[in-house]
C-alpha cells in the first residue's frame, strides 16, 4: 500500500480538489467540478498561491489526490497578538473516509499551524454536518463560539 503524503497544492491538482469539494450533499449544491473549470476557481487558486498566509494542501496516495484542506494564517491583536490558523475546505475522498486519513490531515494541519507560531487553531463547520462535529470534538476542538455568514 502506498503511503499518504501531505503537500502544498499545485495547479494540476485543482480539478481533483474541486471534485473533492463537490463530493458531498452540501458541496454538490455549491460547487461545479465540470471541465474546464470555471475561471473563478483558477483565479482563486492564483490568489491563494500568491498569498503567504494561505496554504492550500492536498493529501496524496501515489499520484492521486485523496484529500484537501486550506489553512489561513490570521494575525490578530487579541490573545496578546496571537496568530490563528483557520482550517477550512476539508474533504477526504469517499473511498478513504473512515480510514483515519481525516485525523492524519488534521494532525498535519495543526503541526503546520504550530510551525507558523499560531497560538490557536479554529474552524467552522456547517450545522448540517453532525458527524463532522463529533469528529472535531474527538480531535479536541470545542464549540465555543456561534458563527454567522452572509452571502453577498
Amino acid at each position: 500500500m502506498e503511503t499518504i503524503a501531505f503537500r502544498r497544492a499545485r495547479g494540476p491538482d485543482l480539478p481533483a480538489i474541486v471534485g473533492l469539494l463537490a463530493d458531498d450533499p452540501i458541496g454538490r449544491l455549491r460547487e461545479d467540478p465540470t471541465q474546464p473549470l470555471l475561471a473563478a476557481y483558477l483565479d482563486a487558486f492564483a490568489a491563494i498561491e500568491a498569498d503567504p498566509n494561505q496554504l492550500l494542501a492536498v493529501a496524496t496516495r501515489g499520484d492521486q489526490v485523496v484529500g484537501t484542506l486550506q489553512i489561513t494564517f490570521i494575525p490578530g491583536l487579541s490573545r496578546k497578538g496571537a496568530w490563528r490558523g483557520q482550517i477550512e475546505g476539508v474533504r477526504i475522498a469517499a473511498d478513504h473516509r473512515g480510514s483515519g486519513l481525516g485525523r492524519r490531515a488534521f494532525e498535519w494541519a495543526i503541526a503546520e499551524c504550530r510551525a507558523r507560531g499560531c497560538g490557536l487553531v479554529q474552524l467552522t463547520t456547517d450545522r448540517d454536518r453532525p458527524e463532522a462535529h463529533r469528529f472535531y470534538e474527538q480531535l479536541g476542538f470545542a464549540a465555543t463560539h456561534l458563527g454567522y455568514k452572509k452571502a453577498l
